[in-house]
């Protein structure tokens, strides 16, 4: 492999980056052996360039090797190129990298965890003279596996979000003191991240399920997006804010986003669909095309939400519901990069993540999430609809004794939606189960059409807020919901009719 050329002078820091590398070089001067830092910094504040220069201040200053660990090698391409650019010669330690001859020649390495935590395992002694780690994503906890083999060693960790992503394993178990750096609102305000504008589109969540990762489950997010409702949702959206602006779709599932490119391809939109499968070529290949369509639509399942800087990017669409805190500053990062004449960006959310994590930039105490992570991790929002959905209509004692001839029992509109959708069986189902039940309610209580009349009228309340329910399950808007309760309302009158009719004949 090529090995890349020295500059001789490194860009120059923006004033809070100045600062944050002098903040974090002083605490590393200070630090005993074996004890660890942990720095935060928005997605956009360029955390790279931080690091580097710190990599760069510490081989001038103690004449050791900068290990710099990344997961991604997007990641560690990147981190190559900023180290080259601040005059330190480096190698990047790939799967192709099976030996380190000559390492006097390097003063910094960059290792895809993986692959360093494999030549370890062969070789302990695999890369030398590590005087510090720098940990790129340091919310990943796969990087701790290899911790064990540099001791006497500092470790600084750098982060957006200085949250786990393993509960079990928080961050203050590894890093002895966080260092926070600018916050979005402050980067916006001195122009060096684009302002955010989040379009929130209400969408009912409650057929998600969460898995023992603690995350919404993919299964539960294919069921829900795949539908023609959300793609018209999510077309919707695009129409009303999107303006035919460059465009970055994040899904959960790769069905989803299948059923996005092809959504949008029918309609004529310039789009692309990228996803883990794909070979390093066609990704690449992906990625250019991106680059270089002004008005390109890219839909993926998350796998753009680090290693990838597309600057001109003004729409990120969140077409899922997340739980994780990091991913969800993960995918918004995406659009904040600032450009000449680019100051602002839209952020449209599909999965209510708004509520749940407040607006992208909203003042966020990362003292508090470092030290209480729990608080973070637990889930603390409950859909808005859960309850309305979970219970029936409570009719109102004096219309209820006019139905003593009936069963009591519930008719949840919600548990009917997800049998029926378990079945394979469409929604359409579910009203003809609600309508045979109102049926039978007023035929078996009415001794002729006008008491029946009397009791359909009766039971207009509970037929609208069947139809909101079924509504929401679907997340039809509210015209389609008020059209489909006059429809139902004029079925049953006209079931009613014609069973009277024949039977009083």
């Amino acid at each position: 492999m090529e090995e890349p050329s020295v500059t001789l002078e490194s860009r120059k820091l923006y004033p809070y980056q100045e600062g944050a590398v002098n903040n974090i070089f002083r605490e590393l001067l200070e630090l005993p052996p074996n004890a660890n830092l942990l720095f935060q910094l928005p997605t956009g504040g360029g955390k790279t360039i931080i690091f580097s220069e710190i990599a760069k201040r510490y081989i001038e200053k103690f004449g050791r090797k900068v290990l710099i660990l990344t997961h991604r090698i997007e990641l560690g391409k990147q981190t190559s190129a900023v180290l080259t650019e601040a005059g330190i010669i480096n190698k990047v330690i790939t799967s192709e990298v099976k030996q380190l001859p000559h390492q006097s020649h390097y003063q910094s390495f960059i290792a895809l965890v993986e692959t360093l935590n494999n030549r370890l395992q062969e070789n302990d002694q695999f890369v030398e003279d590590i005087g510090l780690v720098i940990v790129d994503e340091a919310h990943n906890n796969s990087f701790r596996k290899i911790f064990h083999y540099f001791q006497d060693v500092n470790i600084l960790g750098v982060t957006a979000t200085p949250l786990s992503s393993n509960k079990k394993l928080p961050l203050y178990q590894t890093y002895q003191k966080l260092i926070v750096g600018e916050s979005i609102s402050n980067l916006i305000e001195q122009g060096y991240l684009c302002e955010g504008q989040t379009f929130s589109y209400d969408v009912n969540l409650s057929s998600l399920r969460v898995g023992n990762n603690g995350e919404f489950t993919v299964g539960s997010h294919e069921l829900l997006y795949t539908q023609a409702i959300m793609q018209s949702k999510l077309i919707e959206a695009y129409d009303e804010v999107a303006n035919r602006k460059k465009t970055l779709i994040f899904n959960a599932g790769i069905l989803t986003s299948r059923a996005v490119y092809e959504t949008f391809k029918s309609k004529g939109y310039p789009i692309r669909h990228l996803d883990s499968t794909f070979s390093d070529r066609d990704r690449v290949e992906t990625l250019e095309w991106f680059r270089n369509t002004k008005d390109g639509i890219l839909t993926s399942v998350s796998i753009l939400t680090t290693g990838f800087d597309e600057p001109e990017v003004e729409n990120i669409i969140l077409n899922r519901a997340t739980k994780s805190l990091t991913l969800y500053h993960q995918m918004i990062g995406r659009g904040s990069r600032v450009l000449p004449e680019k100051r602002t960006f839209n952020i449209v959310d599909l999965g209510n993540n708004s509520r749940r994590f407040n607006l992208w930039q909203y003042p966020i105490d990362w003292n508090h999430v470092f030290a209480s992570p729990h608080l973070y991790l637990e889930q603390r929002y409950k859909d808005e609809w859960d309850y309305e959905l979970a219970n029936d209509y409570e009719m109102p004692p004096d219309i209820k004794e006019r139905f003593l001839n009936s069963s009591a029992e519930a008719f949840i509109v919600r548990d009917r939606y997800l049998m029926a959708i378990r079945k394979g069986k469409k929604p359409q189902t579910v009203v003809e189960e609600s309508l045979e039940d109102h049926f039978a309610r007023i035929k078996d209580n009415a001794s002729d059409f006008e008491e029946a009349i009397e009791l359909f009228e009766l039971l207009g309340e509970e037929m609208k807020y069947r139809m909101k329910q079924l509504g929401k399950c679907i997340n039809a808007s509210s015209n389609h919901t008020d059209w489909q309760a006059q429809t139902y309302a004029s079925k049953l009158r006209r079931r009613l009719m014609t069973y009277y009719a024949e039977n009083e004949s």
